[in-house]
């Protein structure tokens, strides 16, 4: 039976392990925060981060990293809020005024920014730290300074004399790697690693290089070693699949096999970085990229924020793309319309909201708000320009030749280097061809400047497809040529353009006069050269029609046309000159 006296020492013992053990857990608390934002597990840092804020009221870094961590989810208003408090509670701490100068480059306030910069270096001048958050801010931000970002940076280095801190390394490989230079940022990496083997973020980070630069195994191999550190790093996987990702893009044999990897990993990041909302945000952004619309409708129905959230508006953006691939399009104009309300937005447009609404609109039956908007997704991005020739294809099968023709105009106009160059100048002049063609039959009296307008389109086709030898671009600008020649006394514009479709079909390549259809077309343009020449040259002209009745030996035009060139009775009612035909 223990003694009072035992008990009183055990209790004594007992309570000063409790002690020993809430000292020891209270000195590593800011240090797990920092180990939680590192591994993206925002909500549980922020509740690190705020429970220290009652528990520690005077340590500014408690403050400083709460901030940081506002500005890394894009809460902008929330982080100054605590820079601010930070700059109360420990007025001898200059991170805060430094991140106060960051929040200030977020709101576009250089001068507000260089003023809280110059206080936090009155207070911190010998502290390499002031030096190296300054100069992250600078290039952390939406538009990067890094002019400014440098000589901060190098201060930091200079300052950090014994080189035992990797971070001033990691914040100089950051600095370059932001830059797409690679080379000098796996430098300061190698530093950084050279202090402790062990830091995953610096791996992945190298993974990402390496992946920008087309080295998919490479990168998943660096990658994976952060894993072996850590399994449950979860940054890691959130590389790794935007690695495989763009692997399954580049990768025809392996592409569906990476997507299926790139999918799971990013699960799996979802599963390891507590899915809160911002880790759930991202994981819906990556769906996007993944093109897995289906899941997205479903995972946006999870994303719910306050009205007054930032992110609300790329909530929207995603929004708006899912309803458009998912064919819900008055979805998708409503969320997509909304981007555009707010002024102080407007830098925030991306060409794919403008394409995205171009859809949208065409999904709803408003063709000509569909041009308007994809044109200008291709004004503010080249690339999309092709998505105008997509739309142009879909309006001409429509019919809609005359909205066609500006899509393919405005395609062709907007990125002259694309590959289909050839074939969106020939539906630029099919295009304006049927829709002078459909004005004409309607009594319209279309300008002749439109069928102008598709030949000369119909003429780039074989200069920008060497070789090809598409033939019907010769067919139609002999057709045009027909149309705008004198009725009375042609001048045979259509002559070169039939002679060098004949010469394509029969003889450059055999192959396609087989079909039905060149058939019909050559008989067209062997009768039109027989009457062409008729009134010049009658032996040429005999020879032509010759060739019609070789391929229909009841040919009635030709059959007439020879008896008349052979000196037979002119008939009461001359033949009939060869039919313009689509």
């Amino acid at each position: 039976m223990k003694t009072m006296k035992t008990i009183k020492k055990t209790i004594a013992f007992t309570l000063g392990l409790i002690m020993l053990g809430g000292t020891a857990s209270f000195a590593q608390s800011l240090a797990d925060a920092k180990k939680a934002i590192d591994a993206e597990q925002y909500q549980k840092a922020t509740s690190m981060l705020k429970t220290l804020m009652t528990t520690q009221p005077k340590d500014g870094d408690v403050y400083f990293n709460l901030g940081n961590l506002y500005l890394t989810i894009d809460e902008i208003d929330s982080a100054k809020v605590i820079f601010t408090k930070g700059t109360v509670a420990d007025q001898k701490n200059a991170l805060n005024f430094v991140g106060l100068g960051h929040a200030d480059l977020y709101a576009s306030n250089a001068a507000g920014a260089k003023a809280n910069f110059d206080k936090a270096i009155e207070l911190g001048r010998k502290d390499y730290r002031t030096y190296m958050h300054i100069g992250r801010s600078y290039f952390e931000q939406p538009k990067a300074d890094y002019a400014a970002a440098l000589p901060n940076l190098l201060k930091a280095d200079e300052l950090e004399t014994k080189d035992k801190d990797p971070e001033v390394f990691i914040a100089l490989g950051d600095y370059w790697s932001a830059q797409l230079k690679n080379g000098p940022a796996y430098e300061k990496y190698l530093f950084a690693t050279d202090i402790d083997p062990n830091i995953k973020r610096v791996r992945v980070q190298i993974g990402k290089m390496l992946k920008q630069a087309d080295g998919f195994a490479e990168a998943e191999a660096e990658i994976r070693k952060a894993i072996a550190i850590d399994p449950n790093y979860g940054p890691a996987y959130r590389e790794l699949a935007e690695v495989q990702m763009r692997w399954s893009f580049r990768d025809a044999v392996l592409s569906k096999a990476k997507r299926d990897e790139a999918l799971a990993n990013m699960r799996k990041y979802l599963d390891l970085t507590d899915k809160s909302f911002d880790s759930r945000y991202r994981y819906a952004q990556f769906l996007v990229y993944a093109a897995d619309w289906t899941t997205l409708a479903t995972e946006l129905n999870t994303l719910k924020t306050d009205p007054s959230n930032p992110k609300n508006f790329v909530l929207n953006r995603l929004q708006g793309y899912s309803a458009v691939e998912n064919k819900n399009f008055e979805k998708g104009v409503q969320n997509l319309t909304q981007l555009f309300t707010k002024k102080e937005d407007a830098s925030r447009i991306l060409g794919s909201d403008y394409l995205f609404l171009g859809k949208a609109y065409q999904g709803v039956g408003n063709d000509s708000l569909a041009v308007v908007n994809i044109t200008k997704a291709a004004e503010l991005d080249t690339t999309k320009a092709e998505e105008l020739a997509i739309l142009g294809k879909e309006l001409f099968t429509a019919q809609k030749y005359v909205r066609a023709a500006a899509a393919y105009k405005k395609s062709i106009e907007l990125n002259s280097a694309n590959l289909n160059i050839a074939n969106n100048y020939f539906y630029l002049g099919y295009s304006n061809y049927f829709g002078y063609s459909a004005a004409y039959k309607a009594g319209k009296n279309p300008s002749k400047n439109v069928l102008i307008e598709a030949d000369s389109a119909f003429s780039k086709v074989n200069q920008l497809a060497p070789g090809k030898d598409i033939e019907a671009a010769y067919l139609f600008r002999a057709r045009i040529g027909k149309i705008l020649d004198n009725t009375e006394t042609p001048a045979g514009l259509a002559v070169p353009h039939y002679l060098k479709y004949i010469e394509t079909v029969t003889v450059t390549r055999p192959e396609k006069a087989t079909t039905p259809t060149a058939k019909s077309n050559l008989i067209d343009s062997y009768n039109y050269l027989g009457s062409y020449y008729s009134v010049s040259d009658k032996e040429k002209a005999i020879g032509y029609l010759n060739k019609t009745l070789a391929l229909d030996a009841q040919n009635a035009y030709a059959i007439q046309s020879l008896k008349i060139l052979n000196g037979a009775p002119a008939p009461s009612t001359p033949p009939k000159k060869a039919p313009l035909r689509k």
